[in-house]
């Protein structure tokens, strides 16, 4: 919104206080004096009056008739029109039946098919020429609801340029005749609505009172905004703004009726640059032969362009208006009676006008009667169904023809400017005399902060190149260190693999050996049995071992398939791998060192057995030569050893066989130990992939947080109380309000908003909100404050919905003990439940009993500013109440007031105000019967108690509850019981607020309550 300023704004600016001429005769109490202009600048101040043509000053009045629209067509199709247009000689024919009839002329008559534009010049741009040459105009429109006001004068033309109305046209007049250097243009929009004066541009502005000056009788609105208007397109934004705040409604006569007086107040200051020697005193000559230039004084003219577009007079009977519309139905009949009053009573010279009976007529005093040019159009109807309305409408338009202004013209000496050109240029020489003495000075000074500048940087950039340099040695140090570590790792596996091939060949060439020593001794074939079940006990003991390897490899694949899920014990498995395979290794080594003893131990046993042998063919010698001596005798004893020798033998090539199956599980073990080293690299290499993907995500988080800091600080007062600043103005105390204050500028928000936005962009909403359910708790933190973000705008809350954000948010209030994580949590609940459909989805997954739990277990009062926030919310859909009632949603929005809390209390008052007014409707509309859920749960107490004592906005809320429950029947029981009658009467006659005024009084009105009210009497 443009600039704007709280001074007070004139509505009357004639500048003598001369009577108004034209009538010839005045009431010295009210029509004797003419409204003063606004204080000048200076004393010396001229008023020129326009007398040259006689009837400039009168009112001027055109009628213009509305088409036929489907339902005249439909109701009239067998009468004709009751008008009949002449406007070649601009008269008008009523008829009164198909014989009778009345003719009137207006100063122009526009039919049907008339255009925009010529309405606008022949009925506007006069009077805005006369506004833009100093004097005072006014447009007005005047007609029954449904005849086209509205589109005459407020008519944007978004869509097609033709069908702009005539605010739009006059300040493209005006901005056009007007020079942004030294002429400035002003507005300010205001309603009269019931009664009570509201700004259209402001809204949080109601009941702006009308003061008068007692010593030059102006008339002004003090607080009313002043918006300076730029260009066309500022204007448009401004009009806009003002529309969407005016008071409409859909009556059985009109889908759009105003239910208000709109004034847009055009105030336009011009500088005028002319000689007035001939005009002035030789007093002012005196003053003027000092200003420097000598002929010319600045001069100034002020007028003002009042563009009024009335409400619609209107039957109740044909507009069905009842309730709400039947009250502002009945102001609007009344000030325009009021209106009607005064145009009698000018027209007919009345001695006392009845200025004062409406604000209305208050605020129109100079537009008639006074010293402004007015224009005035009548808007009608063809229907003959409106016959009465038409009428009166035409005779209200025959009678203000009859009333003559005193059009008057106000130029002012514009001294203030003159004197602060003066200083100005006093001011300038002073600088510049200073500047001048010195410039020396500073030019010495900079050139030496220069140098020291210089001289600090060049050691400060030496510094930092010694620092960097020395980095670079530690790194290329450390990198060297590193590669050494390295290729000596590298060289240790490498040696290692040559001693294990060695090692293997040492054992193919033992195992050769054995064979050989094998063949020449027959007799070791016990200690080969014996060396084989040795071996055979080794095989298994080796067997089993490499069980137990298998097994831990398959343990390693599933420790691997958790470190996949596990990024962070990453680097921890890959460690452990690497010590599984070192063992691995050792035990490896361990068991050719084995197999390497057992060879040797079983060299040895053959040699020993080859010694043996020796022996043994010694005794065989020995037994031969005894053998020829004893040689049947010892027959047996050889045969017996022929057949141990075969045995033996048989023995022998079991066990070689044995060796042969071991070498060949050996070569196995070899391909496994092969098989596990390839998957292992493979391992590896999927871990490094892992670890670059942990790292990315690590990045996007690092880059997340920072982004997200930008607005921890003010993520606590921003959830969505951007619109609560709106909601505690209005009397609709049941829309949604979300949990922001509007304490940082719009461009701030929306800058802010565009950052959280982007990162979703960026991110991903699903990544965002798989981060809710992160082991980490800053991250947990930082992405639920940007989930609350995003849910305050409401083009986002579907997607997070549809993305399960609702269930993550609701699954860490029922998880987290985080008193940061819950207060943001909740604060996101809340404005989800600003959606409807959100609402029914939040109470049906148990929402309401968690922040319910919530209340009870917390004491941290913006946490309870949260969850009450949440459920205020919730008790926005009457279809919930019962489900709220059942989960403990109601008491535990009554027992945060404990916390004392004013914000929290705040949001208590607000939840009880729309599930009341929620019951109220229910009960109006006939779905709902019974005692209030309220009642029952003990929020009547707690009201009446603390209605007087609570803060402005909160204790509007309390006085709407009050007058809420009081209309169900059921409940005044209650209120005779608690004093609940005496509250009401109190808000009746106090409140500030005075829509909750009428409302008390309606309630007081009704029949529980009249017994109180006599007896009380």
């Amino acid at each position: 919104m443009g600039s704007t300023s709280k001074r007070q704004l004139p509505l009357s600016s004639s500048s003598s206080s001369s009577s108004r001429a034209a009538s010839g005769q005045g009431n010295a109490a009210v029509r004797s004096k003419t409204p003063a202009s606004r204080r000048s600048v200076t004393p010396n101040s001229r008023v020129h009056s326009n007398e040259d043509d006689s009837d400039s000053g009168r009112v001027r009045v055109a009628v213009r008739l509305r088409p036929r629209n489907a339902d005249d067509l439909l109701s009239d199709a067998d009468f004709a029109d009751c008008v009949e247009l002449q406007p070649e000689m601009r008269r008008l024919k009523l008829r009164k039946n198909n014989w009778s009839s009345e003719s009137y002329r207006f100063d122009e008559v526009f039919t049907e098919s008339a255009s925009q534009r010529r309405v606008y010049e022949v009925v506007a741009k006069p009077v805005v020429e006369s506004v833009l040459n100093g004097y005072n105009g006014t447009v007005m429109a005047y007609g029954q609801t449904g005849t086209g006001k509205t589109y005459t004068l407020g008519r944007l033309g978004n869509d097609d340029a033709s069908e702009r109305g005539i605010m739009v046209r006059a300040l493209e007049d005006i901005i056009a005749n007007t020079s942004p250097t030294s002429d400035s243009v002003e507005i300010s929009y205001v309603q009269l609505y019931m009664e009570s004066i509201q700004d259209l541009l402001a809204p949080e502005k109601i009941n702006i009172p009308i003061t008068e000056d007692p010593r030059t009788g102006e008339v002004s609105l003090p607080g009313a905004a002043v918006v300076k208007i730029r260009d066309i397109d500022h204007f448009l934004q401004q009009l806009q703004i003002g529309e969407a705040n005016r008071h409409a409604a859909n009556t059985k006569l009109n889908t759009e009726s105003s239910r208000s007086h709109a004034i847009l107040m055009v105030y336009v200051r011009r500088s005028v640059h002319k000689k007035v020697e001939d005009e002035i005193s030789s007093q002012e000559k005196v003053n003027r032969s000092d200003v420097p230039g000598g002929s010319r004084i600045p001069i100034v003219r002020k007028s003002k362009l009042l563009i009024v577009d009335l409400a619609g007079s209107e039957r109740v009977d044909k507009s069905g208006s009842e309730g709400q519309l039947l009250e502002e139905a009945k102001f609007i009949n009344l000030s325009l009676t009021s209106l009607g009053k005064c145009i009698n009573a000018l027209a007919e010279n009345s001695p006392h006008i009845p200025i004062r009976d409406s604000k209305l007529t208050r605020l129109l005093r100079d537009s008639f009667g006074g010293s402004a040019r007015t224009s005035l159009i009548i808007t009608i109807g063809p229907s003959a169904r409106h016959h009465a309305e038409t009428t009166s409408t035409i005779m209200f338009g025959q009678r203000a023809m009859k009333i003559v202004n005193m059009v008057k013209l106000k130029e002012e000496f514009d001294y203030e400017s003159l004197c602060r050109k003066l200083e100005k240029q006093v001011d300038q020489l002073t600088e510049e005399i200073e500047r001048q003495q010195k410039l020396r000075k500073n030019d010495t000074d900079e050139l030496e902060k220069r140098l020291i500048e210089c001289q600090n940087t060049f050691a400060e950039a030496e510094k930092n190149l010694v620092t960097r340099s020395e980095f670079l040695e530690k790194e290329n140090t450390r990198l060297e260190l590193e590669m050494k570590d390295f290729l000596n790792e590298l060289n240790h596996q490498k040696d290692l693999n040559v001693l294990m091939r060695d090692e293997v060949a040492s054992l193919e060439m033992s195992l050769k050996h054995s064979k050989q020593y094998q063949l020449e001794n027959s007799t070791c074939q016990q200690v080969l049995a014996d060396t084989t079940q040795m071996y055979e006990k080794k095989i298994a003991e080796l067997i089993k071992q490499l069980g137990d390897e298998r097994a831990r490899y398959e343990t390693a694949g599933e420790q691997l398939d958790v470190i996949k899920k596990l990024l962070s014990e990453s680097q921890q498995k890959i460690q452990q791998q690497k010590t599984e395979n070192s063992t691995y290794q050792k035990a490896l080594a361990d068991t050719t060192q084995m197999y390497e003893k057992k060879i040797a131990e079983l060299t040895k046993q053959l040699e020993d057995e080859h010694a043996r042998f020796e022996g043994a063919e010694k005794q065989l010698d020995e037994a031969k030569n005894l053998l020829s001596c004893h040689q049947k005798p010892m027959q047996d004893e050889i045969d017996e050893l022929k057949m141990r020798l075969h045995e033996m033998g048989r023995h022998q090539e079991l066990s070689v066989n044995e060796l042969q199956s071991l070498q060949s599980e050996y070569n196995d073990l070899l391909s496994e130990k092969a098989t596990l080293t390839e998957e292992l690299h493979a391992v590896n290499q999927t871990l490094s992939v892992e670890e670059k993907q942990r790292k990315t995500i690590e990045n996007e988080l690092v880059k997340l947080k920072k982004l997200v800091l930008e607005n921890d600080h003010d993520f606590e007062d921003k959830k969505s109380y951007v619109k609560e600043s709106i909601g505690k103005e209005s009397s609709a105390f049941g829309a949604p309000v979300g949990l922001h204050k509007s304490n940082p500028s719009r461009e701030t928000i929306s800058g802010q908003r565009a950052t959280i936005a982007k990162i979703c962009e960026e991110v991903g909403l699903q990544k965002i909100l798989a981060l809710l359910t992160s082991e980490d708790l800053d991250v947990q933190i930082h992405a639920v404050k940007v989930v609350a973000n995003l849910a305050a705008e409401d083009i986002n809350q579907e997607k997070i919905v549809e993305e399960g954000g609702l269930d993550a948010l609701l699954l860490l209030l029922r998880s987290s003990k985080s008193t940061t994580i819950l207060r943001v949590a909740s604060g996101a609940i809340a404005n989800l439940a600003m959606n409807e459909l959100n609402q029914g989805l939040i109470i049906s997954k148990g929402g309401g009993q968690l922040l319910a739990n919530m209340a009870s277990k917390t004491d941290d009062p913006q946490t309870l500013r949260m969850v009450a926030g949440a459920i205020a919310n919730l008790c926005g859909n009457e279809k919930l109440h019962m489900m709220l009632k059942e989960e403990g949603g109601i008491k535990a929005l009554l027992g945060m007031v404990r916390s004392g809390n004013s914000d929290v209390i705040a949001q208590v008052a607000r939840g009880v105000a729309n599930f009341a007014k929620c019951e109220s409707r229910g009960i109006i509309q006939g779905h709902r019967k019974g005692r209030s859920l309220l009642v029952e749960d003990g929020a009547l107490t707690w009201l009446i108690s603390n209605c007087n004592t609570a803060s402005a906005s909160t204790r509007r809320h309390m006085e709407l509850a009050l007058c809420h429950l009081a209309q169900n029947e059921n409940n005044a029981q209650d209120f005779k019981s608690s004093g609940g009658v005496r509250e009401l009467k109190r808000i009746a006659a106090e409140s500030t607020r005075e829509d909750i005024q009428n409302l008390a009084k309606k309630t007081l009105k009704s029949t529980p309550f009249q017994a109180e009210i006599h007896a009380e009497l």
